[in-house]
Formats: C-alpha cells, sequence, structure tokens
C-alpha cells in the first residue's frame, strides 16, 4: 500500500510554479518523446556515452587515473539523486518530498539492479586475471544476446525473427569494433606476428557468464520495476539512486578508500565527467520508462563508434577500413529491428 499527497503521473499544477518548473514536469512525461524529441534524447545519450572513455584518457597521468573510480561513481549516483529530489520538489511541491508514505515492497525492488551494478564493477576487476583485456573487450559483447533473452522471457516480450537477426548483427558488431580496435595494438615481439593473442581460462567463462547474465538481469529488473509502478519518474529515480549511493559508497569504503583523499586528483575534465554521466543516466531512465532495454542496446552499440572517432579527433587512434564494418552492421540493425 502507498499513499502520496499530491503525486500522480500526471501532476497537477501548483501555485507559484514558474518556467522551470513546468518544462521539469514537461521533461519527465511522455509527451515530448514523439518525434524530435525522442531523437534528440538519443543522439545525446549517444554522445555522452561516445565521449565517456577518450574523456577519461585526457584525465591520465603516465598513464595512470589520477582519480579514485570509486568516487567518481559516487558523485555521479550522488548528483543523479540531487537532481531527482530537486526534480520531484518543483514539479510536485514539498508533500511529494516530506508526506510520502511508502511500503517498503515497492522501494526494495530498486535495490536488486544496484546490487547487480556493483557485482559487475568487482567482477570486472577479478576476470583480469582469468583473460586478458583484449578477450574480454570481445566477449563482452555477449551481454546483448542475454539482455535479448531476459527481455523476452521475464517481460514476456515476442522478438520477431528480423529483430533476432538484428540482435545478432549488433552482437557482430560489437566484437567487429573490438578486434578493429585489437588490430591496431602494437606487436609484443616477433612471435606475435599472427595477431592478437587470446586466452581465457574455464573459471573465466564462468565469471564472463555470470557478467553478462547480471547485466541484462539489471536492466530487465529496472524496466519492469520502473514500468509497474504508477509512480513519477523522479519519485522512482530517487529509489534507484539512494541505493546506488549506499551500496556505492560501501564499496568504497570497504574496498581501496585508504589509498587517496576522496577528491583526490578530481579536475575541472573530471567534474565533467561527472556531470555528463549523471545526465546520461538520468536520460537513460526515461528510455527505460518509456522506452525498452533493447533500444538501451542500440545506444550503448551506437556510443561504440562515436567513441572510435572522438578517439581518432582527439587521442590520434587510427582508424582502419575495418571500422566501417562495425557502422554498417548497427546501421542495418536498427533498420530490420525497428522497421
Amino acid at each position: 500500500m502507498i499513499v502520496i499527497d499530491n503525486v500522480s503521473s500526471e501532476p497537477s499544477e501548483p501555485l507559484h510554479r514558474g518556467r522551470w518548473c513546468r518544462g521539469m514536469s514537461w521533461f519527465w512525461g511522455a509527451a515530448w518523446l514523439r518525434g524530435s524529441g525522442w531523437v534528440v534524447l538519443l543522439c545525446l545519450l549517444v554522445l555522452i556515452y561516445g565521449s565517456h572513455a577518450p574523456l577519461i584518457a585526457l584525465t591520465q597521468s603516465d598513464g595512470r587515473i589520477p582519480f579514485s573510480p570509486s568516487s567518481c561513481v559516487i558523485l555521479i549516483e550522488l548528483t543523479k539523486l540531487l537532481v531527482s529530489s530537486a526534480t520531484l520538489l518543483a514539479t510536485e511541491g514539498r508533500s511529494a518530498l516530506f508526506s510520502t508514505s511508502v511500503s517498503g515492497v515497492l522501494v526494495l525492488p530498486y535495490a536488486a539492479p544496484a546490487v547487480l551494478y556493483a557485482l559487475n564493477n568487482n567482477l570486472v576487476v577479478y576476470m583480469q586475471a582469468h583473460m586478458d583485456p583484449s578477450t574480454f573487450q570481445l566477449l563482452s559483447n555477449l551481454k546483448i544476446v542475454s539482455t535479448a533473452m531476459l527481455y523476452s522471457s521475464c517481460l514476456g516480450k515476442r522478438l520477431r525473427p528480423t529483430q533476432w537477426l538484428a540482435l545478432g548483427l549488433l552482437t557482430m558488431a560489437g566484437g567487429a569494433h573490438s578486434y578493429s580496435s585489437l588490430v591496431n595494438e602494437p606487436s609484443a615481439g616477433p612471435e606475435d606476428h599472427w595477431g592478437p593473442r587470446l586466452h581465457v581460462t574455464g573459471q573465466g567463462l564462468v565469471l564472463l557468464l555470470v557478467y553478462c547474465s547480471a547485466s541484462g538481469l539489471a536492466a530487465v529488473i529496472t524496466e519492469r520495476t520502473l514500468k509497474s509502478q504508477r509512480l513519477p519518474l523522479s519519485l522512482q529515480n530517487i529509489f534507484l539512486y539512494t541505493w546506488g549511493v549506499a551500496i556505492n559508497v560501501a564499496t568504497h569504503v570497504g574496498g581501496n578508500a585508504k589509498e587517496r583523499s576522496f577528491l583526490e586528483g578530481f579536475s575541472a575534465l573530471v567534474w565533467l565527467i561527472v556531470i555528463g554521466q549523471a545526465a546520461a543516466g538520468l536520460m537513460m531512465s526515461v528510455v527505460m520508462k518509456h522506452g525498452s532495454g533493447i533500444t538501451r542496446l542500440f545506444v550503448i552499440s551506437s556510443a561504440m563508434l562515436v567513441n572510435g572517432a572522438i578517439s581518432w579527433a582527439m587521442l590520434g587512434l587510427q582508424l582502419t577500413p575495418l571500422f566501417l564494418l562495425p557502422t554498417g552492421l548497427v546501421a542495418i540493425a536498427a533498420y530490420l529491428y525497428y522497421r
């Protein structure tokens, strides 16, 4: 049972609400997502996700990241929580924040994605001992398949044969892009003249299976929870990011928090990363609420191509003709899936 004063999926118009408040209410709603609004949202997401890795590379000093990644994640989650709280306050009034009684049954589902994403963040570290980074980069594209299978089975969304083909092409695009990156890597010696050497242990394959399953399950649970509850998205985001902040703080404290101070190494560029990723997370919640997790996969796959283009422009990455293959595969996949 949930009782929320003055909160509904179509909020009323409080007195003394300014243009900014009305604009925020309009943004979190679904009406603007028709036509060009949806295209603009997806393009912004692709741009932000695609620029993430190059921006991190620009912060490096002597090949090392000067800041704590866990501190950065906490600040990203905290920023999303504060923006969601401010949005709810602006669009629904103070009663939505301070006069809300929510049952634990509605809040607990938001803990599952936070736990799964925290699990994956740690799995990435452990997996490096059982496979080389290049193998991880190649095989991690299988999470597209795992997400699609969980999306179909858990959410009851039946996909057409052409849509399954499109997702297969999307997976191939990720593999082709990863391989094109490997080809550009310098050889370690004459023994590597046959190309990049890949290796993975049996335990590494098990960890990879868990990693891909956890990634897909987190996306499916998030989408199902957001769509099944008739609550404002800003309120749902508060639930989601509260868990995110709590779990990431616990991970930070229990990890290597003593190696450096919380904000050590933070520059203007790092703060730009925090703001960008927080904005991307909030926009992705709109996609998950009003779109689908499959759209999220297409955004991420498109972002890897933008990543390559930005890395070429800003970091001097050498692109080969092979780069055109994943670009074409993503375009064909999008056409087949959404036609």
